[in-house]
């Protein structure tokens, strides 16, 4: 059986005038580099609430501490900041 692995959203991608609900910083527990982060560039993460899910797919890294950048197919919610994503692809 395979393991999900599971990453926290930690904000939106935000400018000093603007902030971008499709866009969201991820921190994945067991990356912890720049090299280990880029490994997960072009995967697809999805956010689940009930029955529904947005999905997103990782486009960039962010930082030099593993973070990455998620863009979504629709804005994220609010109520998502601090919740969990997984990898579905």
């Amino acid at each position: 059986m395979a393991q999900t692995i599971q990453g926290i959203i930690k904000t939106y991608r935000v400018g000093p005038r603007t902030q971008k609900p499709k866009e969201c910083i991820i921190r994945f527990a067991h990356v912890t580099s720049v090299s280990e982060a880029s490994r997960l560039i072009g995967r697809k993460v999805a956010w689940k609430l009930g029955k529904n899910k947005i999905v997103g797919k990782i486009v960039a890294l962010h930082g030099d501490k593993g973070l990455v950048r998620a863009r979504f197919r629709k804005g994220v919610p609010g109520q998502a900041l601090g919740t969990t994503v997984e990898l579905v692809g």
